[in-house]
Formats: structure tokens, sequence, C-alpha cells
């Protein structure tokens, strides 16, 4: 199995609707009215979900990246605050940031310099970039199809 290859599977992990709904169809003209709304039984907004998977996405591009990567508190700093909100502006900048941190994370994927398979230099045993980015890929489908299904039992499709 060639290197080329094996990028190229990651980056649809990342990307492509294979077995889970993209990101970008997830939140399509998804209701602003409903972005503090908080699902039955549930101990977060749809917001909340959001601004999960871009804190987690961002903090794993973080420790590939920074060699003074420092680690979040497990699970507090993984989640915003429970009683904050958000506007129209902080929905869209949890967006942006989830979009342009997964674009950083092809970016370095597609790089065929960086070596997937090398323990990372400041990193724990056994982590490298291709786990790392298996992580993302398997925590991002996950909450994206738990935000579908959120949706889909408020009816807000």
């Amino acid at each position: 199995m060639s290197d080329r290859y094996v990028r190229e599977q990651l980056i649809n992990a990342l990307t492509k609707a294979q077995a889970h709904q993209p990101f970008e169809n997830a939140i399509m003209d998804f209701p602003p009215a409903h972005y503090n709304t908080r699902p039955s039984n549930m101990p977060y907004s749809f917001w909340h979900l959001l601004e999960h998977l871009r804190i987690a996405q961002a903090d794993i591009l973080d420790y590939i990246e920074n060699p003074a990567y420092r680690y979040l508190k497990f699970p507090d700093d993984y989640w915003p605050p429970q009683k904050q909100t958000a506007n129209e502006a902080a929905w869209q900048r949890t967006i942006t940031g989830f979009q342009a941190d997964l674009a950083a994370l092809v970016d370095v994927v597609r790089d065929p310099t960086r070596d997937l398979y090398a323990q990372i230099p400041h990193g724990e045993a056994g982590h490298t970039i291709l786990r790392e980015v298996l992580v993302v890929a398997a925590h991002n489908s996950y909450h994206i199809g738990e935000f579908g299904i959120l949706r889909g039992t408020m009816d807000l499709w």
C-alpha cells in the first residue's frame, strides 16, 4: 500500500461523505433560534456540541504541530461552559474555526515531507500523525452524526 494511497484515504475520512454525514450538511440551514437549544435529556446545546468539535479538533492539531503543547483538562476544557450561549457571530466563529483547523489537518496529511508513521517528537509513546488524524476523523464523524440525529429528533431539518 503506497503512502500516497494512505494519505488520500485519511483526507477522505476527514472530508468526504463516506460512512458519515459531512459537517457542512449537518449544519446547513440550521435555524438560528435553536443555536442554544438543549435537546431533551442532553446537558449541552447544539452550539455546545459544535464548539466541542472545534475545541477537540484544534487541540489535536496543536498536539501535532506544537512542541510546547500543553494538555487540556478532560473533560472540562473540551466543552464550553454550560451557561455560555452563542449568537450568530459566535456560531459562525465556531464553524469557521472548525473548517480552518480541518483544512490545516488536511494540509498536514497532504504534505509528503511529513512522516505519518513517526512518533510525534513531543508526544506520548505511539502517538503519530496517522493516529491523531484517525482520532479526529472518528471523533468528528461521531459527533456530527449525533448533531444530525438530535436535529432530526427535534424536527429541525
